[in-house]
């Protein structure tokens, strides 16, 4: 059984990445021009700052060069976060999605765009916004309905969380 050069960089950083209070979400090692890349995409619950991101990146850095796994060929190593619009693979992608607006592409068909209220083990509680003046519904979504689901950036939207915490502050 032969394993990738993928499978093998994940097995090797992946103890360094947790160590670090984050998630290995994804590696890949691709070709630009004559050199390679080695892209690291990690993440957390509560986000990955860029203070984390420098501290995993360093750490990745020296292991690398302890190991000799990339071989003796020039490489970039970019440490980064999954981005805006990730797209949602794993339980803990749902769970961390809580609140946010995600388009899903539904196994029999359609789409569907909806806020995730809660995910549990089986499933997400979602809110589907209301069209033409109707109010928002909401609806349970079983994770075998889901062939992918993706986060939708929205840039009118009014945080609650920052609304709490302004209102907290405002009460103090």
């Amino acid at each position: 059984m032969s394993t990738t050069q993928s499978e093998r960089l994940r097995e090797l950083l992946e103890p360094l990445v947790t160590s670090q209070g984050l998630d290995l979400e994804e590696i890949a090692v691709d070709s630009v021009g004559r050199k390679r890349v080695l892209r690291v995409v990690v993440d957390s619950d509560t986000g990955a700052d860029l203070d984390a991101i420098a501290d995993v990146s360093r750490a990745l850095s020296a292991k690398l060069d302890e190991t000799n796994a990339m071989g003796d060929a020039a490489y970039d190593l970019e440490v980064g976060t999954p981005g805006a619009e990730r797209l949602l693979t794993e339980h803990r992608h749902f769970v961390r999605a809580t609140e946010r607006l995600v388009k899903f592409q539904l196994t029999e068909g359609g789409e569907l765009v909806a806020r995730i209220l809660k995910a549990d083990e089986d499933g997400l509680d979602v809110e589907v916004p209301g069209v033409k003046g109707r109010k928002a519904t909401t609806r349970r979504l079983g994770f075998p309905e889901i062939d992918k689901a993706r986060v939708q950036v929205e840039f009118n939207r009014k945080d609650d969380k920052v609304k709490k915490d302004m209102k907290e502050e405002e009460e103090a």
